[in-house]
């Protein structure tokens, strides 16, 4: 069974940064695609970020050029570094794996990232 744990969150103030990792069991992260979602009170689950198996990645207009998805296979890690956040980041973050028909296998718990003003 492969578990992800998400780590990382935190509060922050708007302009400040924060680095998310999502530690993998067993080799998904090199063999699979993976992903970091969002999900506000209110709202439906976003897909912020994405990487592929061959390293492709893709964002959301909304982060573009402030977030940066990454993977290191040595530590079977997934990553997301938040640059410059907005109060509008503030949201639950979860990391997913292996996507199969539009949808994730595999799902952390979640980590909270709060942007105040």
């Amino acid at each position: 069974q492969v578990q992800l744990v998400e780590s990382g969150g935190g509060s922050v103030q708007a302009g400040g940064s924060l680095k998310l990792s999502c530690a993998a069991s067993g080799n998904v992260v090199s063999m699979c695609g993976m992903g970091w979602y969002r999900r506000t009170a209110g709202k439906e689950r976003e897909l912020v970020s994405s990487i592929d198996s061959g390293g492709t990645t893709a964002y959301i207009d909304s982060v573009k050029g402030r977030f940066t998805i990454s993977r290191d296979n040595t530590k079977n890690t997934l990553y997301l570094q938040m640059n410059s956040l907005k109060t509008e980041d503030t949201a639950v973050y979860y990391c997913a794996a292996c996507p199969i028909s539009n949808e994730y296998l595999y799902w952390g718990q979640g980590t909270q990232v709060t942007v105040s003003s």
